[in-house]
C-alpha cells in the first residue's frame, strides 16, 4: 500500500510538472504578431513599388499607407528607434506619390524596405 502511494504522488507530481512546463516552453502569443506586422510591413513596400512602377499612384499611396500602419504592430525594443525613423520614410514616399514624384516615393520606398530588412533580420537572430 505504501508503493502504491508512492508511485500515485510521483505520478500526479509528474503530470503537474509537464502541464507547467508546455506552457512555459510554448511560443509567446505576442511574437507571432510581430512576424505578421513586420512580414506584412515589407510585402506592402513591395507591392507599393510595384504600383509606382505601373504608374498606379493612388493605389500605391493606399498601400504605403497599409504598410506603415502594419509596421506601428512591429515592437522590438532593440530596433524601435530604426523603425520609427522607417516609418518616417514611409510617410515621406507617401507624400511624394500623392505630390505624383513617383522618383522620390521609389527612393523613400528602397530606404524603408532597407530599413525594414535589416530590422527583420536582427529580429530574427534573437527569436
Amino acid at each position: 500500500m505504501q508503493v502504491l502511494k508512492k508511485v500515485l504522488i510521483s505520478l500526479v507530481m509528474t503530470a503537474a510538472m509537464v502541464a507547467v512546463s508546455t506552457s512555459a516552453f510554448a511560443a509567446p502569443k505576442g511574437e507571432e504578431a510581430v512576424k505578421e506586422a513586420i512580414e506584412s510591413t515589407l510585402s506592402g513596400i513591395a507591392a507599393a513599388q510595384a504600383e509606382i512602377k505601373a504608374g498606379d499612384l493612388p493605389a500605391a499611396s493606399k498601400t504605403i499607407l497599409e504598410a506603415a500602419q502594419a509596421s506601428k504592430e512591429f515592437r522590438f525594443e532593440i530596433t524601435e528607434r530604426q523603425r520609427q525613423k522607417a516609418t518616417d520614410q514611409l510617410k515621406s514616399a507617401r507624400k511624394s506619390v500623392d505630390a505624383g514624384d513617383a522618383a522620390a516615393a521609389e527612393a523613400g520606398l528602397a530606404t524603408a524596405l532597407k530599413s525594414f530588412s535589416e530590422m527583420k533580420a536582427k529580429y530574427d537572430e534573437t527569436h
